[in-house]
């Protein structure tokens, strides 16, 4: 899950330099967002890529009885 996140939050980074770059990231891949989530879609990307990581840092309940 990690590796998953740290994926989504160089996605995210990459939509958020790009957009101020006028590099349309979600355009290009041919996939037409509705505005309100075009703006906003970076900062999601980011913070779901963050909380997979947290998630998968955090050591379970199986690991910690062992």
């Amino acid at each position: 899950m990690k590796i998953i996140g740290i994926l989504l939050i160089a996605f995210g980074l990459i939509d958020l330099f790009g957009s101020y770059a006028d590099f349309d990231l979600w355009g290009n891949l041919g996939v037409q967002l509705p505005e309100i989530i075009w703006r906003f879609s970076a900062y999601i990307e980011i913070a779901l890529g963050y909380l997979l990581v947290k998630q998968g840092s955090n050591p379970s309940e199986e690991t910690q009885q062992a």
